[in-house]
């Protein structure tokens, strides 16, 4: 499973990145404004500096709603740097752009997907990610992981090539169960990626490591 971070953040980034374990990056208006980034070319030069920062795929989303200007949008922000992933919402014009974007060798990532049934049509227009968005189902009331295992035992019985990018994680144990339910993306702040690193065990076991090496020298 790939590991992205969902920020806009560049230390943020910076770090997941020194990790040595981030493979991509996945962004929105809401991240960027977060940052203070204003204005199209601020956006795009942030955008830029992303790619230069992480080896790996970097969603960049579109604003637009109809055909014509998500497709418009879409380009510009492709033609930013060959990392950049066009991210499109999951509504009717959105549909037909993934299907122009995949006959025109630009890649996807359809995004606010809440159904497995939203999933398939992304799939069939050739959506290089789709991303469900677990926290927010989660905040309803329902499993947003269920859906995650939906999609991918559907995408397994239908060969479909595009990948699962469970969005919306709010914890390590997101990550885990994303692992589990067969997600081939996982995208979240840094926080969660770090709790991974957390275990009281591992703490103890340390303390006692450097206890003893301390002993081991007098």
């Amino acid at each position: 499973m790939k590991f992205f971070i969902d920020t806009a953040n560049l230390a943020q980034i910076k770090e997941a990145n020194e990790l040595g374990i981030l493979d991509g990056v996945t962004t929105n208006p809401s991240l960027m404004a977060k940052e203070g980034i204003k204005g199209e070319e601020a956006v795009r030069n942030h955008y830029k500096t992303i790619c230069e920062l992480v080896n790996g795929d970097i969603s960049a989303e579109v604003i637009s709603t109809d055909f014509n200007g998500i497709v418009e949008e879409g380009k510009s922000l492709a033609a930013i740097h060959p990392n950049i992933v066009v991210k499109v919402p999951m509504i009717k014009d959105g549909v037909k752009a993934l299907k122009w974007f995949t006959d025109n060798g630009i890649k996807t990532n359809c995004t606010l997907v809440f159904s497995a049934g939203q999933a398939i049509l992304a799939a069939k227009a050739g959506a290089t990610y789709v991303s469900p968005f677990v926290g927010r189902i989660d905040d309803g009331n329902w499993d947003g992981m269920e859906l995650v295992g939906q999609i991918a035992q559907i995408y397994s019985l239908q060969g479909f090539k595009t990948q699962i990018l469970a969005a919306s994680i709010r914890s390590s144990l997101h990550i885990v169960r994303a692992a589990e339910l067969g997600a081939d993306v996982c995208t979240c702040p840094l926080e969660p990626i770090l709790g991974l690193l957390k275990h009281p065990l591992t703490d103890i076991g340390l303390a006692k490591f450097l206890e003893d090496a301390k002993k081991m020298k007098q």
